[in-house]
């Protein structure tokens, strides 16, 4: 019995699958006793939170740079664009209003040569006379000098928007440079006008400009313009979405107060404050949390990158050592606040931040 036992198939089979798997248990256990040092060194919970923040702030800054650097090539085209164009339109204008001023003088001496024939002959033929009551040519020597007039006029106003077009195109400038703020004010509001006149279903918004005694300021004004027409399109667009929206309401009261109001001032000698208020329908506290976040818009799709703000704020807080803040209430509308030094070389771009006086002047909220 024990022989038959001994020899039986299953009997076998049984310790066969027994020695296996004491086998390769010990084996298991030799290579999970190498393994044992590397496990040990594997990072903690908290280690592989800290290394989740650092890629994330990595990525944040590497999405920042990068759409900085698209906008910024964005703005240096538009710059060079409108200095170009300013160019080819400062050449013809000057020749016209070069010669208006000598069109002007041969009209007056044409017409006063023929006051003088009229003098000497006050019967013309009838040829002439007939010639001269079918033109009408009392008025014509009435009325070419006012078109003439007019015609300077206009030119003087082309000779003016080029000036204020080659003042935004510095777009491209990397210098820092003494320069006149309101200069770059007007240049941003002359390249925004065709956005600030009526149109149908919109009435127009008024531009309320309050300018200070400013010196001249060290800043890179092509970084400034930016800055200015970042937010002035915003006012506009805030303004803009609320006069359409009383348009079909037929609320024509508010419409027609739609404005923009552009102050500066002089702080403390060494600093100067740029308000740019709107009477638009103003942010909630959770908007203004992440306005200056980059990618953040409240604009449709399509009409915003969420860009504007946050390039924006650096160029003030870290190319200029200034403060960017904003001030808003629902129906109450929006004010920014710009406080950059007049001095450059007086602010340290690590510790300038905190030397701007600029929250003093913020209203609470």
């Amino acid at each position: 019995m024990d022989i038959w036992t001994l020899w039986y198939p299953a009997y076998w089979l049984s310790g066969v699958v027994k020695a296996s798997t004491a086998i390769i248990s010990i084996y298991t256990a030799f290579a999970l006793i190498s393994l044992i040092p590397q496990a040990l060194s594997l990072p903690s919970s908290e280690q592989l939170e800290q290394a989740n923040r650092e890629l994330e702030l990595a990525l944040l800054k590497l999405q920042q740079t990068q759409a900085q650097l698209v906008h910024t090539e964005k703005m240096s085209s538009l710059g060079q664009l409108v200095a170009g164009i300013a160019h080819e339109i400062n050449n013809p204008i000057n020749f016209i209003h070069g010669n208006l001023n000598h069109a002007d003088i041969y009209a007056q001496d044409l017409l006063e040569v023929l006051r003088l024939y009229q003098a000497a002959y006050p019967q013309p033929a009838p040829a002439i006379q007939h010639f001269a009551e079918e033109r009408d040519l009392d008025f014509i020597a009435e009325d070419f000098p006012k078109i003439l007039s007019s015609m300077k006029i206009g030119a003087e106003r082309i000779c003016q928007i080029v000036l204020s077009l080659r003042n935004f195109s510095r777009l491209d400038e990397a210098e820092v440079k003494p320069v006149n703020v309101h200069e770059g004010i007007d240049s941003t509001l002359l390249i925004l006008q065709h956005q600030l006149k009526a149109v149908t279903g919109r009435s127009a918004i008024l531009v309320e400009k309050e300018y200070g005694k400013l010196p001249l300021v060290e800043c890179y004004a092509g970084q400034l313009n930016q800055v200015f027409m970042n937010l002035l399109s915003n006012a506009i667009d805030a303004l803009g979405n609320q006069r359409q929206k009383n348009d079909e309401s037929k609320n024509v009261g508010i419409r027609e107060n739609a404005k923009i109001r552009i102050s500066t001032e002089l702080v403390d000698r060494q600093w100067i404050l740029i308000k740019i208020a709107d009477n638009g329908s103003g942010m909630s506290e959770a908007t203004q949390k992440r306005l200056f976040s980059p990618f953040f818009t409240t604009k449709p799709a399509g009409r915003g990158t969420g860009l504007g703000l946050s390039i924006s704020q650096r160029i003030i807080v870290e190319k200029h050592g200034g403060k960017l803040e904003c001030v808003s209430q629902l129906n109450q509308g929006t004010t920014f606040f710009i406080t950059i030094p007049v001095m450059q070389s007086r602010t340290q771009p690590e510790g300038a931040n905190s030397a701007a006086p600029l929250i003093s002047f913020l209203p609470a909220q």
